[in-house]
């Protein structure tokens, strides 16, 4: 199989904790080749969707600032080419990122075969993308008017506001009904209510861990990964400093995951990260699901492996 991924430069990759470090370990140790594609480096010519792409071998090194990659000239490519186009820039979710959906999405007009589905990733919110499936869901409002956020925090008592387009727990904020700062916290989200923004109700379970439940065509991965907050913080993010641990699915866990697999991965989301606090559904990750790592650790549950025997399972029917 001949592999383009779409990846953020190398050096910021850290090796140890990265999904798509995995995924390319895994695809190299098959055979496949690999190629790399920085965003900067896919245009359209001559009306033929193009990626400046580098064929890369790895060194079989694994670490903090370790050289782990060797890479080829750039040559310029039609994604048509390769007989799979990986998706794996990370957010922001910003109007690069959308340009970049929309050349892959041309590109898949051409034969390309990209995962995900370009069109999909920009059709999914990752926060709004919940109200499909709002039986999983804890109390939740999306609006931009604070009357309404006053509102809703009076009936609730104790909520979650954050921005729709963070990432990594960035801009979210835990307000209860007696917090002094209220007004302050909806006006700066809000941008004086030119803004809009998410609240969900509190839940207390986030001390056992925000847990991301991993999707690949449409199966559960059988672990997930709980995100612990640390002391004193209500964001389970690893980014914000939480732990995460691997654990099996829950009853619920999996019957989420059952439910909106099937649909997402017919919507051609092939790799999807859900995350589940206690019994609900809080978001559904799209762009670049990771976490593929901290559960191989801890398990032996080889998250790389299953994603590249679908993967080439994929490939293979599409063929």
């Amino acid at each position: 199989m001949r592999l383009a991924i779409v990846i953020d430069p190398l050096p910021s990759i850290r090796t140890y904790k990265d999904s798509t470090f995995a995924m390319m370990r895994e695809a190299a140790a098959r055979g496949h080749e690999l190629h790399v594609i920085l965003p900067d480096g896919l245009s359209w010519l001559d009306g033929v969707v193009m990626g400046r792409a580098r064929q890369i071998a790895l060194t079989g090194e694994d670490g903090p600032d370790v050289d782990w990659y060797r890479v080829d000239d750039a040559r310029s490519l039609p994604l048509s080419q390769f007989d799979a186009v990986l998706m794996r820039k990370d957010p922001p979710f910003d109007i690069e990122y959308v340009t970049a959906t929309w050349m892959l999405e041309h590109a898949v007009r051409q034969g390309a075969r990209v995962f995900n589905d370009p069109r999909a990733i920009r059709d999914h919110s990752e926060k709004l993308s919940i109200m499909q499936f709002d039986q999983f869901c804890a109390p939740t409002l999306v609006t931009r008017l604070a009357d309404d956020l006053h509102r809703f925090i009076e009936r609730q008592q104790d909520v979650i506001l954050k921005p729709l387009d963070g990432m990594g727990g960035a801009g979210i904020f835990r307000v209860r009904q007696d917090d002094p700062n209220r007004n302050m916290i909806i006006e700066t989200l809000t941008e004086q209510g030119a803004r809009t923004i998410m609240a969900q109700r509190y839940l207390a379970a986030i001390s056992e861990g925000d847990k991301r439940v991993l999707l690949i065509d449409g199966e559960p991965v059988p672990y997930c990964l709980a995100r612990i907050p640390r002391a004193g913080e209500t964001r389970g993010n690893l980014a914000a400093g939480g732990t995460g641990v691997a654990r099996p699915l829950s009853a619920r866990d999996e019957a989420i995951a059952r439910s909106v697999g099937p649909e997402l991965a017919r919507r051609g989301l092939f790799l999807v990260g859900l995350d589940v606090i206690g019994e609900h559904l809080t978001e559904i990750n799209v762009t670049s699901p990771t976490c593929f790592r901290e559960i191989t650790a801890q398990t032996g549950c080889d998250v790389a492996a299953l994603f590249i025997t679908a993967l080439e399972r994929k490939v293979a029917l599409a063929a």
